[in-house]
């Protein structure tokens, strides 16, 4: 092998090893962003999933609370219904004794 051509080839192959070296370096470069990238990504779901967490624990509470209310209402609602009723029982009686006093009152007129 000429010295030329020795040289040649060595020079060859010290370019191609640098080469190699840079794609390697423009891997590991490429690899850390992405793996930042997704660093971001992962905090980024953890903050979604706690703020949700809090979001369905608030929804809970109040689902709760209304519940509560609902029943307090429902209640209300009955004894209001049965007070009416009581009620109109006597307006019927009122009603009724009202008519027989004015029945009354008629017959004394004849």
């Amino acid at each position: 092998m000429s010295p030329s051509s020795l040289e040649s080839q060595i020079a060859e192959h010290s370019e191609h090893t640098e080469m190699h070296e840079n794609r390697e370096q423009g891997n590991l470069a490429l690899s850390s962003a992405d793996f930042s990238a997704l660093e971001e990504r992962v905090a980024r779901a953890v903050k979604l999933v706690k703020t949700e967490r809090e979001a369905r624990t608030a929804a809970e509470r109040r689902a709760e609370g209304l519940e509560t209310q609902l029943s307090e209402q429902l209640a209300l609602a009955k004894t209001l219904h049965e007070e009416v009723r009581a009620l109109n029982a006597e307006r019927d009686q009122v009603r009724q004794r009202v008519e027989k006093l004015l029945s009354q009152l008629d017959s004394l007129e004849l």
